[in-house]
């Protein structure tokens, strides 16, 4: 009993601990693919092959395949994005702009337990991020009469980040699983240099350089999953949109005054175990970015101010994305992994101008990774992940309208280290 206690006393301690950690850049839009080593070793695939207690973000119902377990991981986070802008004189910088910002260290933590032979319950703490930029104040511009940066406002930029705490159950009915995740989210976001913007914001003193601004919210993540026979698995997951409360600093910014809730998903796998060592895996997942105003709601002003009802987004398209993967158990000890995905761009070359600050224009992942067991209870996980550079490149649009022969090129690309420590109760 009081050894129960106290693993999860420090369990309780590393999720308070991961949650003072900053969330960082993602990759398919700006959520991540996965959320633990074993996840992204896989390139987001698996949600028909529950491993890890972190199957709660993915798939709550694969908890009725896991015993008891603790994990913690750290990753490295590297995502290298800027912009180039050609064409003679326009509104942003001109020439080659990277923004700086470029490493991050990113936490998780989740734990499982069973409650009886058809029964779990488990939590999970993770982030997502990835509107986030930070370009320097002394990027020399012609069209700011004297003045530098990007949009003329010195240093400019965005960070957004979310935290998601959540508590998960899990039931096993013959061959099938079914399980629940209510989400509990906080999110925070900062904005600075967009002074040039003031004269069509509907609140000019809410929408830049105002520090960090968080919000609260919560939604609900559903699983099934079914052992269709002793070597084939489906997996079907889906979130609702994470319902948050406004950034009251950036009511100026952010359409229906400062509106920012997270976008709903759903995403559905299969696993086969091709052989007693080897199972193979194809994910399908869609995310909703456009349903969300502030997002979705196309860059280009036309009369609506910043932060009023049907104010201009960032013009984000909704994401496909599309994961293989596959796992070869080597030895009882040693696992190895390795997976691709690809996801559509969320950015259209008409809307390139204000996702300066949210290049997401990434789509593609290349991982590997895998596991090595120490003993009976402990695993040490790690997966590398890169994503080549993708571009989109479209005509400068400002307020007052196209710029004649100017165009910017948004540039990204990144990589990912990610460690981890499982313990086996």
């Amino acid at each position: 009993m009081r050894s129960s206690l106290l693993r999860r006393t420090a369990f309780a301690g590393i999720l308070a601990a991961c949650a003072l950690a900053p969330a960082a850049h993602a990759t398919q839009g700006y959520f991540q693919p996965g959320y633990d080593a074993v996840q992204k070793a896989l390139a987001s695939a698996g949600a028909a092959n529950p491993e890890t207690a972190m199957t709660i973000a993915n798939n709550p119902a694969g908890l009725t395949a896991l015993g008891e377990n603790a994990e913690f991981g750290m990753s490295l986070f590297m995502p290298f994005r800027g912009y180039t802008a050609t064409g003679g004189t326009g509104f942003v910088a001109p020439g080659h702009v990277t923004s700086g910002w470029n490493a991050f260290a990113m936490p998780n933590a989740a734990f499982s337990q069973p409650l009886d032979a058809h029964s779990a319950w488990g939590i999970a703490l993770y982030g997502n991020g990835g509107m986030n930029t930070l370009y320097p104040a002394d990027v020399a511009n012609a069209a700011c009469g004297g003045g530098s940066g990007v949009y003329c406002a010195g240093k400019a930029g965005v960070n957004l980040g979310q935290i998601f705490i959540s508590p998960a159950y899990a039931r096993q009915f013959g061959s099938v699983s079914l399980g629940i995740a209510p989400i509990l989210a906080i999110q925070y976001f900062d904005a600075e240099g967009l002074a040039a913007f003031s004269a069509i914001s509907s609140s000019p003193g809410d929408l830049t350089n105002r520090g960090m601004s968080y919000s609260y919210g919560g939604g609900l993540r559903l699983g099934a999953l079914w052992s269709v026979t002793p070597t084939i698995r489906l997996g079907l997951d889906g979130s609702t949109p994470v319902w948050m409360t406004k950034f009251s600093k950036y009511q100026g910014l952010f359409a229906d005054g400062g509106s920012f809730d997270i976008p709903a998903s759903l995403s559905a796998g299969i696993a086969w175990d091709a052989l007693p060592t080897l199972t193979l895996m194809a994910d399908y997942r869609h995310i909703f970015y456009s349903d969300i105003a502030s997002i979705g709601t196309p860059s280009l002003y036309q009369g609506v101010n910043f932060g009023a009802a049907n104010a201009p987004g960032f013009g984000w398209h909704d994401v496909d994305v599309e994961a293989i993967a596959a796992e070869w158990r080597v030895t009882p000890a040693l696992t190895l992994r390795a997976g691709y995905a690809h996801n559509t761009n969320p950015i259209s070359s008409k809307d390139v101008t204000l996702n300066i600050l949210a290049p997401g224009v990434v789509t593609n992942e290349l991982s590997g990774g895998g596991s090595y067991k120490f003993g009976d209870h402990s695993v040490v996980d790690a997966s590398l992940l890169y994503v080549p550079t993708t571009t989109v490149t479209g005509q400068e649009v400002t307020p007052g309208g196209a710029i004649p022969g100017h165009y910017i090129k948004l540039a990204m690309h990144q990589w990912d280290l990610t460690l981890e420590y499982r313990y086996m109760f």
